[in-house]
């Protein structure tokens, strides 16, 4: 009995090739979503400091790094604007002439076979740096947005955006694009909701890239507190019940509980954003030589896929394609 107990016990003893036999789950360069700025201009190829290997990209730039990406086998994107007009209402956010919507008919023109994701938001568009409509209080007046998310996806739609992604985190707003959606023709255009984004310090280097931090107050009131999980779990199944396609956890390190917690209650693909803090530290550990890089960063990405997550949005998508094209994974 004590013999077999061991056996049982014992773990396999395998070699690095053999290991592979035996891996409950693999990085593929399939599962990942790369995000891309996109500004005003020509010739614009300017690197973030804050986001080393991250770039601020004009429309000519944008087809060059997409080229790139096809070459690695990399075939999503997930596309935001920073334009150089903001106003309190978002309102180049609306317009087909828009920075967006012109990376957008660029792409499908030119290389047409890249899945673009597109952010629906109006952080980046307005002067205020919310994701809405501001009301004489201060407060975003959520009914009004929903109006003009949907006002602003159905243009997108019409572009070519092959996949709608709202990340204002606003009451509703799955709904309501799901039914102006169909209303507009475009009944088979999937909907990647940020349905659990977290109120998150991990956000600092993306408001630094998409110029959009707010210039009052902050997001909490329409962002999940990062204390609450049973709330966190709510929201997902929300917005799956308002249809949509994809679910996804934002930031992801922090709340790989919560991407656990998610998958074993939705059959819905589920998504990880691997967002700009995250990606910002690994960089300056490796600046700094504290770290073994490739590995550490590895590692992150391993875990999301083991807690859960059959999709990550990630800054590191190029490094995780020549990687896994060295066999060094």
């Amino acid at each position: 009995m004590e013999v077999g107990m061991m056996r049982r016990l014992r773990r396999l003893r395998l070699n690095e090739h053999s290991r592979g036999l035996v891996r409950e789950n693999r990085l593929d360069i399939t599962d990942f979503i790369y995000p891309l700025f996109v500004v005003e201009g020509e010739r614009i190829r300017k690197e973030i400091d804050s986001m080393p290997g991250v770039f601020w990209l004009s429309i000519d730039e944008l087809l060059k790094e997409v080229r790139d990406l096809q070459s690695l086998g990399i075939y999503h994107i997930l596309l935001f604007g920073i334009p150089k007009h903001k106003d309190s209402s978002g309102s180049e956010a609306l317009s087909d002439k828009g920075i967006v919507a012109r990376a957008l008919k660029a792409i499908k023109r030119d290389i047409p076979d890249i899945f673009v994701s597109v952010d629906l938001c109006f952080c980046e568009y307005t002067s205020h740096g919310h994701c809405g409509i501001v009301d004489k209080s201060g407060s975003v007046d959520n009914d009004a947005t929903l109006e003009i998310s949907v006002e602003q996806a159905s243009m997108l739609a019409s572009c070519g955006a092959d996949m709608i992604a709202p990340s204002g985190m606003m009451d509703g707003v799955v709904r309501a694009l799901r039914y102006g959606l169909d209303k507009a023709g475009f009944v088979n255009l999937p909907i990647m909701s940020y349905s659990t984004k977290f109120a998150s310090a991990y956000y600092g280097p993306f408001r630094d890239v998409a110029q959009s931090a707010p210039s009052f107050g902050d997001r909490k009131t329409y962002q999940q507190d990062p204390a609450n999980r049973r709330e966190a779990i709510m929201e997902s199944l929300y917005d799956e019940s308002e249809g949509a396609d994809i679910l996804m956890v934002k930031p992801a390190l922090s709340f790989l509980d919560i991407v656990r917690d998610i998958r074993e209650r939705t059959l819905l693909p589920l998504a990880v954003y691997n967002v700009s803090g995250e990606y910002a530290m690994l960089k300056c550990a490796q600046k700094a030589g504290i770290i073994d890089y490739e590995n550490v960063m590895l590692e992150n990405l391993i875990s999301m896929k083991r807690a859960g997550a059959d999709i990550i949005i990630s800054y590191h998508t190029k490094e995780v394609a020549e990687l896994l094209r060295a066999n060094r994974f």
